[in-house]
């Protein structure tokens, strides 16, 4: 029996909840406190005529899109009451920070060690604007400005940068942003053509999700329509991660696969399973045919091995412990920094890496689930506690990366830490109406 399809109400979606990130693109993260409640309520106001709808196809601003997220303090601090507050996901009312240690955010990740005022008490709001070109964030962020610079009680505090370089990469050197899923009644087609689409209330409060439930906030008009966000600022050990590979590697040629078996797909984004021995630079770029696969016919992982970066983050069909489907996310990722220039194999001292965003309705079985058990451990595929190559968390008693290959299995160790998080916090992208309600809060 074919199950209704359920229309998400794109009038009142921010656009940043659904839509992929333009390629190329431009993007700014600005981080804002609100020291007077009335100013931020007149800031919410504001905002809900500056942020993108996810149904405007003829907005002023073309494919740049305007999001507002705001945190547990931030909604404290324009005076929601705490039976509302109390209705929120409780990770999302703890905070990144607090949940460091189920994260693995220690050692050079740990909270202590975050730029300031990322994990802090003091991040309200988070504005986020993604534009093609800096030219049209420019205008995008010239037209946000007036809702918060007039006012004196909304202050903003942190601003990042983001940029993509002319061939898509992030500081590692892979094309980035390849997988988008596909939500249910978004119109927006997902990137791989093989993945039925997900029940919007997998990413979007108030909606049926996966396994028939629907996530809540009280009043409704406050949590309809919204989603959860973390935000992560990740900086990449660029210069340790080309000189793993060069040491590991005795070719030019060998190095390349290496990458290749780290993350499950060639740098030029060719996927390994479709171009098991040799890049494909023109199937890498070819947004309609590099994400149509699945792991159902590797189960052993001689192709593109279990514990690889994209197979851990989303291992499609593969037969794993738990429910791919009710972990999936949307994630989008934006680089900061410019990049090591090729060849350089130290460390100059330049921070780069990349903005982090998650995007979805259940922080808990999502994000932190993701992390925490596919990123930070491979229990779910049997490979106890390794960790993912690239952005897990090594320790000395599992630093080491297995790559099935036949008569012997290649075994590596000594992993260093080649992304270290900065910062990060959790937040919710209301709904337009939800901005407005905010804005209506009595004083």
């Amino acid at each position: 029996m074919t199950r209704a399809t359920t229309r998400l109400d794109l009038h009142d979606i921010q656009r940043g909840v659904l839509s992929p990130r333009p390629t190329p693109y431009a993007a700014t993260y600005l981080l804002l406190r609100i020291d007077d409640p009335a100013d931020g309520r007149q800031f919410m106001r504001r905002a809900a005529e500056v942020v993108t709808p996810a149904a405007d196809e003829t907005h002023p601003l073309g494919d740049t899109s305007v999001s507002v997220a705001v945190t547990h303090h931030g909604l404290r601090a324009l005076g929601v009451p705490q039976q509302s507050l109390d209705t929120f996901a409780w990770e999302f009312r703890q905070g990144m920070a607090a949940r460091a240690a189920a994260l693995g955010d220690t050692g050079d990740s740990a909270p202590e060690h975050w730029e300031p005022p990322l994990g802090s008490p003091d991040v309200h709001v988070a504005l986020t604007v993604v534009a093609p070109d800096s030219d049209r964030l420019d205008a995008a962020i010239e037209r946000a400005r007036p809702a918060y610079a007039a006012l004196p009680g909304v202050t903003a505090i942190w601003r990042q940068d983001c940029h993509a370089t002319a061939d898509e990469t992030e500081p590692f050197g892979y094309r980035d942003g390849i997988s988008h899923p596909a939500v249910e009644g978004s119109g927006i087609p997902g990137s791989n053509p093989l993945e039925a689409p997900l029940r919007p209330g997998e990413f979007v409060v108030g909606y049926p999700d996966e396994l028939g439930g629907t996530q809540h906030v009280q009043p409704e008009v406050l949590g309809r329509n919204g989603s959860y966000v973390a935000f992560r600022k990740l900086h990449q050990r660029v210069a340790a991660f080309r000189r793993y590979l060069t040491e590991h590697a005795a070719t030019p040629d060998e190095e390349a696969l290496l990458a290749a078996k780290f993350m499950g797909r060639w740098r030029s984004g060719a996927p390994l399973a479709l171009s098991p021995h040799r890049d494909d630079p023109v199937l890498g770029g070819d947004p309609h045919r590099r994400n149509a696969f699945g792991y159902a016919e590797d189960p052993t992982g001689y192709v593109t091995p279990g514990g690889s970066h994209i197979r851990r983050a989303n291992p499609r069909d593969a037969d794993v412990a738990g429910e791919p489907r009710l972990h999936r996310m949307i994630r989008r990722g934006t680089v900061y920094g410019p990049p090591l220039p090729d060849g350089v194999l130290d460390d100059d001292g330049v921070d780069r890496g990349i903005m982090f965003a998650f995007v979805g309705a259940h922080l808990g079985r999502q994000f932190e689930f993701v992390q925490s058990e596919w990123i930070n451990d491979g229990v779910f595929f049997g490979a106890d506690g390794a960790r993912d190559p690239i952005a897990g968390r090594h320790r000395p008693e599992h630093d080491a990366y297995t790559i099935p290959r036949r008569p012997v299995r290649r075994r590596l160790h000594g992993l260093p830490q080649f992304v270290v998080t900065r910062g990060g916090e959790y937040g919710f992208m209301p709904g337009l109406r939800a901005l407005r309600w905010l804005a209506d809060l009595p004083g």
